[in-house]
């Protein structure tokens, strides 16, 4: 039997080495190798990136990750078919976000175009981000350029070049079908942010203030601007108009009550813990069976914990796949330290 010491490559030893070598690979779901600009479908659309395999799994062939309820199922379908948004509630790692994917996934529509709620976050942020000072120090070059004899870019009326979409902006791009958009913790930000998302989100349109005062300037009316795909798109009169109404989903950790507006605007879903067989087939979809097989009494002793304590099931796969590398004579205690109760006291 090897030492426990063996798996560790960093040894605290004060002494260089060459022992980043022998670091294995990365966990599927923190695998960012071979990102790039998205590889787009016929109609311009992005289609699903990294980010979808690191939250379905890279052996989602094997089972599949999000095996909804009768009761799930519903409530997505009813989203889907009303055009409301579907709010997604429960424990951190219960799944809300990977719901979002597994929709796209299995619906074909594409990347999921995802904005992670922070608490600054505002309104606008989702929706577009106009360059201002890029701009004004482009009109400043043409200017010089200009009082020397030389032509440069026309920054005055090229507005569209420093405007970018958001998330949420991109999502109400007009097109034949939804696309997904993951809008994430949304507990996490100010007190106004839910009610400013009303109107966009009843309405499925926006403007563009910096396009709208100078569209009778620009030629049809149009510019290009930039979408949060990293693609071009042409936005016509200033303002962005959805065809198909998103596929919106709003996902909480519970840690604050939203306003009644919001609510009724939503279709609400609660998700459960989950039970052993879920995550079961959690684990075997990123890990494969075999860490499925190896690491059954490590799911069984997080869901017995899970009944007083509050963990996250992205805590098990840490858990199971660090210990395939660490010797068996410390492998529960090393799962003790990574699945850490988060409602411990501080």
């Amino acid at each position: 039997m090897s030492e426990p010491s063996e798996w560790l490559i960093y040894r605290g030893a004060g002494e260089p080495h060459e022992g980043i070598e022998q670091l294995p690979p990365p966990p599927p779901w923190r695998d960012f190798s071979g990102r790039g600009a998205p590889d787009l479908d016929d109609d311009g659309v992005a289609l699903a990136d990294g980010s979808a395999t690191r939250r379905l799994g890279g052996h989602r062939h094997l089972a599949e990750l999000h095996r909804p309820g009768a009761e799930e199922l519903e409530m997505i379908n009813a989203a889907l078919y009303l055009r409301r948004p579907l709010l997604v509630t429960g424990s951190p790692g219960a799944g809300k976000s990977t719901l979002a994917h597994s929709v796209a996934h299995e619906l074909g529509l594409g990347r999921v175009l995802r904005w992670p709620i922070v608490s600054r976050s505002t309104l606008l942020d989702g929706l577009y981000h106009y360059d201002a000072i890029a701009r004004l120090q482009d009109v400043q070059i043409a200017a010089h350029g200009a009082a020397a004899g030389t032509v440069g870019h026309d920054a005055s009326e090229n507005v569209g070049s420093y405007i970018r979409l958001g998330p949420l902006g991109t999502a109400l791009l007009p097109s034949d079908r939804p696309r997904v958009l993951l809008i994430d913790e949304l507990d996490k930000s100010d007190i106004d942010l839910p009610n400013d998302l009303l109107n966009v989100l009843e309405e499925g349109e926006f403007g563009i203030p910096e396009l709208e005062r100078i569209a009778d300037r620009l030629p049809d009316g149009e510019a290009e601007v930039l979408t949060d795909d990293g693609t071009k798109v042409t936005v016509k009169g200033g303002r962005v108009q959805c065809a198909a109404f998103p596929f919106v989903v709003l996902t909480s950790n519970g840690e604050r009550d939203f306003p009644a507006p919001l609510m009724r605007r939503c279709i609400h879903l609660e998700l459960g813990r989950p039970d052993h067989q879920r995550l079961a087939t959690f684990v075997r979809a990123h890990l494969g069976d075999e860490a499925a097989r190896s690491g059954d009494d490590l799911i069984a002793h997080f869901l017995e914990r899970s009944r007083s304590e509050l963990l996250a099931t992205d805590q098990l796969l840490n858990a199971i796949y660090l210990t395939d590398a660490a010797a068996p004579a410390g492998r529960d205690r090393l799962a003790d330290l990574l699945i850490q109760r988060l409602d411990r006291p501080r």
